[in-house]
């Protein structure tokens, strides 16, 4: 699968600074009852989002301008923990978030992030500190992957990231399609492999 590419993005930045949100936080187990993707970006936060009515909740950042525009989110530590779900991701995207920063996150959501498309930034705490203060004055940043770096109004700031994720992000390539760029390499080593070991293409007749 295809995603969107991140190569270098200027937006607002919305600041959740609890630490340890959990993925039923970021996506409610009542969401996770369908066959597709479709429509996750309504689960996302929804618990804190929306009132028992189902109208947004003014208290909560995401719903208040002029963070209800955030692409960038930054986050307190081990922002993903709990079960599994890459539904929390898909929802993420869905609503539009493309990067988020925290001191630590959770490694299965770590990895989700990096295999659907969402940049996931771990940071120093006064690197987390500074990007907190700038959303909380409202201002855009900006996030370039290709230099490793975050510009805000007052400050410029580094990141470090693997180059498998880098390059899955640059690209917009999931794990499937980062092992499909190598399928010239992959279809000379089967051809020369089969090549040695003829039998293991013979038809059943042949084999016996």
């Amino acid at each position: 699968m295809r995603f969107e590419p991140f190569t270098r993005c200027t937006a607002q930045i919305a600041a959740l600074p609890a630490a340890n949100i959990d993925t039923d936080v970021i996506m409610p187990k009542v969401f996770l009852k369908g066959i597709d993707r479709e429509g996750l970006d309504a689960g996302v936060f929804h618990d804190l989002r929306f009132r028992e009515d189902g109208t947004p909740d003014p208290d909560f950042v995401l719903n208040q301008s002029p963070w209800n525009e955030a692409r960038f989110l930054v986050t307190g530590e081990n922002f993903g923990c709990g079960s599994s779900r890459e539904h929390a991701v898909w929802g993420l995207v869905q609503l539009g978030i493309r990067a988020i920063m925290a001191p630590s996150f959770a490694g299965i959501f770590f990895d989700n992030c990096a295999r659907n498309g969402l940049l996931a930034i771990e940071l120093d705490a006064a690197s987390v500190e500074q990007l907190t203060l700038s959303a909380q004055a409202g201002d855009h940043v900006t996030v370039d992957l290709e230099k490793q770096t975050i510009d805000t109004p007052s400050a410029t700031l580094n990141f470090s990231i693997s180059e498998q994720r880098k390059t899955m992000l640059l690209h917009g390539l999931d794990a499937v399609g980062v092992t499909l760029q190598r399928r010239d390499s992959i279809a000379a080593f089967e051809a020369e492999y089969f090549a040695r070991n003829t039998w293991l293409k013979e038809g059943p007749e042949t084999a016996r």
